[in-house]
């Protein structure tokens, strides 16, 4: 796939409220009312990523927030299924 452009970025991100580029990925920090509602989004995250077969990295920063980041690392950079993954995590009930 071929990287996005900054510009191509800003534009996807417009659509995707939260989202935000910061050192080379697309973030967003979810945040859920409990432990158990946090544990069952982040299994929800892997079942979808599994899927598309495209993976984040992720880091539980508090009990009721996870940060997620994605980027394509053979592409070098942010692209089309970086961005249609997070379409697709905003779908997610938090």
């Amino acid at each position: 796939m071929d990287k996005l452009t900054p510009e191509q970025i800003n534009e996807a991100l417009k659509s995707l409220p939260g989202w935000f580029y910061k050192d080379g990925s697309i973030r967003k920090v979810f945040k859920t009312k409990s432990y158990p509602a946090t544990m069952g989004f982040v299994t929800s995250l892997g079942g979808i990523c599994q899927k598309m077969n495209h993976h984040p990295d992720y880091v539980i920063m508090k009990y009721k927030e996870v940060e997620v980041s994605f980027s394509t690392h053979s592409a070098g950079g942010i692209t089309q299924k970086d961005i249609e993954v997070a379409e697709e995590l905003e779908k997610v009930p938090v």
